[in-house]
């Protein structure tokens, strides 16, 4: 049973920077295309950045494009979100998900496994 686990979220001001991690266990991560998603609140839950099987990444939300960069390392078997100049609006639930597939996605319907997410806070 393949596993999830975000970790990585907190706190933090305006301008900061995080990484969040996803660790994969139940199954080889080299099987399977990653997504990363957020739901900020009140709103729907999107898919920003996504690294499939292969190691190619593609971004999704413009207003993260720049800021935010996807990476798997599969001898750790975690895929990483580096998130920099963190802003209010970046505030919400960011979850991980996992396809059997090569090709990326932003639409969860296509994610079949998730981890529980990790919530990213920009405060001042």
């Amino acid at each position: 049973q393949l596993q999830l686990v975000e970790s990585g979220g907190g706190l933090v001001q305006p301008g900061g920077s995080l990484t969040l991690s996803c660790a994969v266990s139940g199954s080889t991560l080299t099987l399977y295309t990653i997504g990363w998603f957020r739901q900020a609140p009140g709103k729907a839950r999107e898919g920003i950045r996504c690294v499939n099987s292969g190691g190619f990444s593609t971004s999704y939300v413009d207003a993260v494009t720049g800021r935010f960069s996807i990476s798997r390392d599969n001898a750790k078997s975690t895929v990483y979100l580096r998130i920099n100049n963190l802003n209010q609006e970046d505030t919400g639930v960011y979850h991980c998900a996992a396809r059997r597939s090569p090709g990326c996605s932003n639409a969860a319907k296509d994610f079949d496994s998730w981890g529980q997410g990790t919530q990213v806070t920009v405060s001042a």
